[in-house]
């Protein structure tokens, strides 16, 4: 059996509150191995995290609301940039003096969900159809809606219990296997891998040139940088807001479309540089214009497809499988955005805006909308799509031969 969602997150702040230690002592001890550990514990924190905290607010949230609830992982994600960029002003913690104190800052959200998770309850899902426990489900779905009338969403996870039963929690292996997955895990790794290859996190390290070039002054480009992470904040927060209205499908190709069209004139921007005065100025725009577009759909929406388009047996594996691309992703182009900003000079963005477009392609062809409907729902829907023969659906297998002649 699976651990419950809210007993492996409070297991996993264990490793911030020892990475602070690590960063605060760090420079005391003369040690960069300290500081080496401490971000492989926090990057185990945040891949641990950014995996279970959209599952378990998915799970715990009804259907009506399932979208806003998981898009705030997406809020808090852009907050904690934006904070981490400005407490690392030189006026604060950016200083030669303290930055042990910035790395290890760190621990205060992890004492935060240390003393608040306890408080929650369990996933009513995992209470039910991984533990079979009724009362337990009963109760926590009462504290979390703050209402004693939960009849009709209990009867709602009895039918997907139903539909669980005798199925086995999936390994990732498993579900790549799978034939009846197959359109879900594809949409997860093609919608995983733009997330991480349309180039928002490689505008965040080319931020400081274009501002450089524009004429920024060198010791205000930490204040305009700020003004990246707050353009994802504002808009992770309005998508937050429209999700159950608009659909996700609709978020995901606006944000795609835009960010093609943004780097475009972005790429445009780059190269006219040299002939027009005004040209890094537009640059500049493109930059916080890409990041909003960003944030309407890939940011918040991309996290909630392995919560919505699997069922309970499969939604783990599929975590796993999205967390394990997604951050394999960043790591490669982390190590190859560097050759490729020498290789293609101000033609960088070129393979940016490609991936841009097949991401809204594929969103508006292949990827079903969830909105306002339960698992079980979705899931017959996928299963319609995945199996067409199996659906009932006459299929049409061409012109009829007539052999009588008979008039």
């Amino acid at each position: 059996m699976p651990q419950p969602w809210k007993k492996s997150l409070l297991v996993n702040n264990s490793f911030v509150v020892a990475a602070a230690i690590m960063f605060g002592f760090s420079r005391k001890a003369r040690s960069c191995e300290m500081i080496m550990l401490g971000r492989l514990l926090m990057g185990v924190n945040a891949g641990v995290s950014m995996n279970i905290q959209p599952m378990y607010l998915g799970e715990s949230a009804p259907k009506e609301l399932r979208g806003a609830v998981a898009m705030t992982s997406a809020i808090f994600t852009a907050l904690g940039i934006v904070t981490g960029q400005v407490v690392g002003l030189s006026e604060f913690l950016g200083s030669r003096q303290v930055w042990p104190w910035l790395l290890a800052s760190c621990l205060v959200p992890g004492v935060l969900q240390l003393t608040t998770l306890p408080l929650l309850p369990e996933s009513p899902r995992y209470l039910l159809i991984d533990c079979g426990d009724t009362d337990a489900c009963l109760a926590a779905m009462k504290r979390l809606r703050g209402t004693g009338d939960v009849t009709g969403e209990l009867e709602e996870l009895e039918k997907e219990r139903a539909a669980c039963q005798g199925h086995h929690a999936q390994s990732p292996w498993e579900l790549l296997q799978n034939p009846t997955l197959r359109r879900q895990v594809t949409s997860l790794v093609v919608l995983g891998s733009a997330m991480e290859l349309c180039g928002n996190d490689s505008v965040y390290a080319y931020a400081s040139s274009v501002f450089r070039e524009a004429g920024v002054p060198e010791e205000k480009i930490q204040y305009t940088i700020i003004g990246t992470g707050s353009c994802e904040l504002l808009t992770a927060f309005i998508s937050c807001v429209v999700i159950e209205r608009v659909g996700r499908r609709v978020l995901l190709m606006t944000g795609y479309c835009l960010m093609t069209c943004w780097g475009s004139i972005f790429t445009a921007a780059l190269c006219l540089q040299s002939f027009f005065p005004w040209m890094p100025y537009l640059a500049m725009s493109c930059i916080f214009a890409f990041i909003l577009s960003f944030g309407i759909g890939p940011a918040g929406v991309t996290g909630i497809l392995a919560t919505e388009l699997f069922d309970q047996k499969a939604r783990p594996a599929a975590y796993t499988i999205c967390g394990v691309l997604m951050w394999t992703m960043l790591f490669l182009i982390g190590l190859v955005f560097p050759f490729i900003m020498e290789g293609l000079s101000h033609l960088v963005y070129v393979p940016f805006v490609c991936v841009c477009i097949c991401g809204a392609i594929y969103t508006g062809l292949f990827l079903p909308e969830t909105k306002g409907k339960t698992f079980l729902e979705i899931s017959k829907e996928l299963q319609r799509l995945n199996l067409p023969r199996q659906t009932g659906r006459p299929r049409w297998t061409g012109p009829e031969v007539i052999q009588s002649t008979k008039v």
